[in-house]
């Protein structure tokens, strides 16, 4: 079993940078664990990714470049660094993890993660 407890989000104009943070706790030494993003009426989406033990990390496209996963062992906390956020880049923001060992087949599929978090909103507007 992982808990996950999300932080960080916020209501911020466009170009502006947030950090969301995902303190987690349960055997997290070897998981994959992401971060997903939910905006009204809309599907989850899958925004960034990371494996615990590899460091094997993995972006939608338009995070790319602009976003950064990390994972802090000793913490035990999932971090997303955003930077020059988007109107687009609005919604909730969920931390996800799979069970210990077990591998991922499309690491960026809400459908792969058995353990999520409660959400962080970040609102992204002028």
């Amino acid at each position: 079993q992982v808990e996950l407890v999300e932080s960080g989000g916020d209501s911020v104009q466009p170009g502006r940078s947030l950090r969301l943070a995902c303190v987690a706790s349960g055997p997290t030494s070897s998981n994959w664990m992401g971060w997903f993003r939910q905006a009204p009426g809309k599907e989850r989406q899958g925004i960034a990714t990371i494996h615990t033990y590899s460091g094997t990390d993995d972006y939608t496209y338009s995070a790319k470049g602009r976003f950064t996963i990390s994972w802090d062992e000793h913490a035990t906390t999932l971090y997303l660094q955003m930077n020059n956020l988007k109107p687009e880049d609005t919604g909730m923001y969920f931390c996800a993890a799979k069970p210990k060992y077990q591998s991922a087949r499309s690491p960026l599929s809400a459908r792969e993660y058995t353990y999520w978090g409660q959400g962080t909103q970040v609102t992204v507007s002028s």
